[in-house]
């Protein structure tokens, strides 16, 4: 694997960090069918281009992975779709980012590279700002039941992410 190509799975993954790890629930709930794709991609906010497929395809897995977790209702769908798009246009931005960056490194001073880093962490922040505003009135519209499982989903990938990792 190529550093930018590990770089930017790196980048993606901490982007969709409230989805991340939820494989394993402490708290059943049942599966519900997930809604469907749009039938065209989605924009990211920033214009940028739809995010490359294997990005695309990890995005959807891990909204319908945290939609059947979180037991999502017919009712709470607008508001569940709402949250899952600024997921999906998270990571459109942020693979944009990560390809423009991977295109000119080779060529950047070190000013330069230190500039494209900022930039990359004020989309992060904006990024997961939009994500956290969308999900503030999602988590609003949840049952207690639904509550404690995204506040035991998110306390188990927290808890994961805090964790060192060690060096091979």
């Amino acid at each position: 694997m190529s550093t930018s190509t590990l770089v930017r799975s790196v980048a993606i993954a901490a982007f969709l960090v409230p989805s991340i790890g939820f494989a394993q629930s402490a708290v059943p709930v049942a599966p519900i069918p997930p809604t469907a794709a749009p039938t065209a991609p989605a924009a990211a906010p920033s214009g940028s281009a739809t995010p490359s497929a294997a990005t695309q395809a990890a995005v959807d897995q891990r909204i319908r992975t945290l939609q059947s977790q979180l037991g999502i209702t017919e009712a709470q769908l607008p508001l569940w779709s709402a949250f899952a798009q600024a997921m999906r246009d998270n990571a459109a931005s942020t693979d944009a980012l990560f390809t423009q960056r991977a295109a000119s490194v080779s060529a950047m001073s070190a000013t330069d590279n230190m500039h494209s880093y900022a930039q990359i962490a004020r989309a992060y922040a904006d990024n997961t700002e939009r994500l956290a505003t969308a999900f503030d009135s999602l988590y609003a519209s949840l049952s207690d039941t639904q509550k404690q499982a995204a506040d035991t989903l998110f306390r188990q990938q927290a808890t994961a992410a805090a964790q060192p990792r060690t060096r091979r």
